[in-house]
């Protein structure tokens, strides 16, 4: 069994780590690029999710180097993600590739014998505490990663030496696959925060950002043209509504119990948004409410083109900016994006809320005693 699985973001270092010990040959995807895009968007439906494009672009270009065997999540409700497995699947063997493919349902779904059953396929003879092991140092090393990224989004605003920031968010990811046990991982982590941090300028306090949408298109650097270092490098602290490994937890380790977070984020979103409409369309709104109240100067809500859950989100995201007074850029993505394009608007945006800013401090100052 060659294995291989879609890329999103940074995970492909802990799922390389997970099957490799685990006793697979492994074969990740290359690292997405142009050439991806356009493969996935070849053989796709047109109107399919661009983050369906580019997994099709990614099992393409797997298969080409080995790989016979898909893993990949499943997913239920009203969002596209629960039919990506039966579409991809569909789309690859019409073009004549001969594959496996295992799909895990997430327990929250109400699923949880049949994500017993699946994931026994992956058991690959291994005993359940050999597996138990590789899947905590998995999530630990997922949730490394997501403190890894805000700790990027806290220093680039705070700093000019990006070069020397992307030099050592590089060095550290290309040592995490082997990280073998926690403790070894905590202090590589460790290592690395303490250089970074001796990049930043105190004297900085940028403005902060909040960042909402679709959880894909917000972790997958290459489909949202590395935004949150774009904005970081504007000078602007960016807040992710979202990270992997709080979906993780709130969906496959606590969402079977009812104990997650995402509820008092829907707690926030129901004056608003009432029912859940799929996908993190309802979440989209909790979490802009949540920022807004912690203190954000604006908002930007990303998503893919025709994302159904998020363009219902899009419609009532005016009202959350009219009630707290707060700006919200809207940034839809597809195969068709251009960076350029992308780029001005965050321009203006950053530009938009640093002075907004500056005349707000300003006006604090010179009001009379």
């Amino acid at each position: 069994m060659k294995i291989t699985f879609p890329h999103m973001g940074s995970l492909f270092l802990p799922m390389m780590s997970l099957f490799k010990s685990l006793g697979f040959e492994v074969i990740p995807p290359p690292p997405i690029t142009q050439k991806t895009i356009e493969l996935g968007s070849k053989y796709s439906p047109e109107f399919a999710c661009f983050p369906l494009k580019i997994n099709v672009g990614n099992f393409i270009e797997a298969f080409e180097q080995g790989a016979d065997t898909i893993a990949m999540l499943g997913g239920v409700g009203p969002c596209r993600f629960g039919y990506y497995a039966v579409v991809e699947k569909q789309i690859l063997e019409s073009l004549n590739y001969n594959f496996d493919i295992i799909v895990v349902d997430p327990p929250a779904a109400g699923n949880f014998n049949k994500t017993i059953k699946d994931l026994g396929k992956l058991r690959n003879n291994n005993d359940w505490k050999t597996i138990i092991h590789a899947l905590r140092t998995t999530f630990h090393k997922i949730k490394i990663l997501d403190d890894l990224n805000k700790l990027l989004n806290y220093v680039r605003p705070r700093t000019n030496m990006h070069k020397d920031v992307d030099y050592l968010e590089n060095q550290f990811k290309e040592k995490i696959v082997d990280f073998q046990n926690v403790s070894a991982l905590n202090e590589g982590y460790q290592t690395t925060r303490t250089e970074l941090l001796k990049l930043v300028n105190k004297d900085n306090n940028p403005v902060k950002v909040a960042l909402v949408g679709e959880i894909f298109m917000i972790i997958e650097n290459t489909a949202n043209m590395e935004i949150e270092k774009v904005l970081g490098q504007y000078g602007v602290e960016v807040e992710r509504g979202i990270y992997l490994s709080d979906w993780i937890r709130d969906n496959i380790i606590l969402g079977p119990f009812g104990l997650n977070r995402s509820n008092s984020v829907i707690k926030e979103a129901r004056p608003y948004i009432k029912r859940f409409v799929g996908g993190h369309g309802q979440e989209s709104i909790g979490e802009a409410v949540l920022k807004a109240k912690e203190g954000c100067s604006g908002i930007v809500h990303l998503f893919p083109f025709t994302c159904t859950p998020e363009i219902i989100a899009q419609g009532i995201m005016n009202k959350v900016s009219h009630d707290y007074d707060i700006p919200v850029l809207t940034v839809i993505l597809d195969e068709h994006k251009g960076f350029a394009g992308l780029n001005t608007r965050l321009e203006a945006f950053c530009d938009l809320l640093i002075n907004q800013n500056n005349t707000n401090q300003k006006s604090k100052v010179e009001q009379p005693l």
